[in-house]
């Protein structure tokens, strides 16, 4: 059965390399390379791959938001991550999206062929040093009696907000609060989850899956 892959990346290293680790296997056909988020937008309905490596880190967007916009235009596409994020809050986000495989770039042909085979089969490939991070939280999780930060209704709402990267002023106005009760609910949040500042504060919520 031919296999007919794209790539999306912004470095053309990348999108030499893949094709060319993956010469003198007639079953696979490399049938479109994107370096950006608005290309792959433009020609996934033309070249029509099975199979989707995909970058986090692009020019015009991230990985991360564009595979959810793939996977409405073209729901049985299957999207492999294929990156140098190594985060666990990356790869959760990723696979939350509908995402069907997680890479980091320092993989070999056997692994991406193997990986291909796998989400076209169906299933979810993850690559082992994922997989082990992945357990390691939820046994971290257990041992913390999976206790997760239980939010008020308005401090969740803050919280979307700041995911939104929306200012103090711009919360205030969207919630019909002032922005001295809006510092407070930040406040509140960062303290319920041991945040320091906003970009800790995404990162826990995302953990504990409060995003």
């Amino acid at each position: 059965m031919e296999i007919k892959i794209a790539i999306t990346d912004d470095h053309k290293m990348v999108l030499q390399g893949i094709p060319s680790m993956l010469q003198g296997s007639p079953e696979l056909k490399i049938v479109g390379l994107y370096e950006n988020g608005k290309q792959t937008i433009e020609q996934i309905g033309i070249d029509m791959p099975d199979v989707l490596f995909l970058d986090i880190n692009l020019p015009d967007i991230n990985g991360i938001d564009l595979s959810k916009k793939l996977l409405k235009l073209q729901p049985d596409l299957k999207i492999i991550a294929l990156t140098n994020f190594e985060d666990i809050s990356f790869v959760r986000r990723m696979l939350k999206n509908g995402v069907h495989g997680y890479l980091l770039k320092n993989t070999d042909k056997l692994e991406l062929v193997t990986a291909m085979k796998t989400v076209l089969s169906g299933e979810l490939f993850l690559q082992k040093d994922i997989q082990s991070r992945l357990i390691q939280q939820r046994v971290k999780k257990t041992n913390d009696n999976g206790l997760i930060p239980k939010l008020t209704r308005r401090e969740h709402d803050v919280l979307i907000a700041i995911s939104e990267e929306l200012t103090t002023q711009q919360i205030s106005e969207k919630l019909f609060i002032s922005p001295k009760t809006v510092e407070t609910h930040r406040m509140n949040i960062m303290s319920k989850l041991g945040a320091k500042n906003s970009v800790g504060i995404i990162k826990i919520a995302i953990e504990k899956e409060l995003l």
